[in-house]
């Protein structure tokens, strides 16, 4: 099934009250601009067209959520909680004081795992590094620096696997 676009409103007063999350920012003031039609087609292609399913959810919103876990350098149970919990995260993916997580830990790291398949983390990090240096709001360079140590981008892309193991081992299996 095809995901449709996602077109949150424009503005939200408690952006106003944040003062020390740049990023978050930033996110909420340019998703429109870094989600433009052209990238949310793009994002669509990563699911196969059919009928069958539960509709999926918009592309552009997990993606931000991927912007966001790897700035914050959190995990995918972290990332649902932050959307739960954090009015920060929830401001930026336009779910304010929802009851149930806007998706779930498996549709976001199935859809995570196919952005990195197809390339499109490093296209998603570039044109928001893009619009940063555009519009002078966040550092590039800060943000660069911060994704280019995150599992998603460079380096660290294999942290997942020792964060999966060391999972296990906490939970005794």
């Amino acid at each position: 099934m095809q995901p449709c676009q996602w077109q949150p409103p424009q503005e939200e007063p408690i952006v106003q009250r944040i003062r020390r999350a740049k990023l978050f920012v930033f996110l909420r003031h340019h998703r429109h601009e870094l989600f433009d039609e052209a990238l949310q087609q793009e994002l669509a292609t990563l699911y196969r067209p059919g009928k069958r399913g539960h509709p999926p959810i918009a592309p552009a919103q997990l993606a931000l959520a991927v912007i966001l876990q790897a700035y914050t350098g959190v995990s995918g149970d972290e990332v649902i909680e932050g959307t739960l919990l954090d009015r920060r995260w929830q401001v930026v993916l336009h779910c304010l004081d929802t009851d149930q997580a806007p998706f779930r830990k498996g549709t976001f790291v199935a859809f995570r795992k196919r952005l990195i398949e197809a390339q499109m983390d490093r296209r998603l990090i570039e044109q928001t590094i893009e619009i940063a240096s555009h519009t002078q709001e966040f550092g590039p360079r800060a943000l660069r620096a911060a994704l280019d140590r995150s599992p998603l981008w460079g380096a660290g892309r294999v942290e997942d696997t020792y964060n999966l193991a060391g999972h296990a081992l906490k939970c005794g299996g």
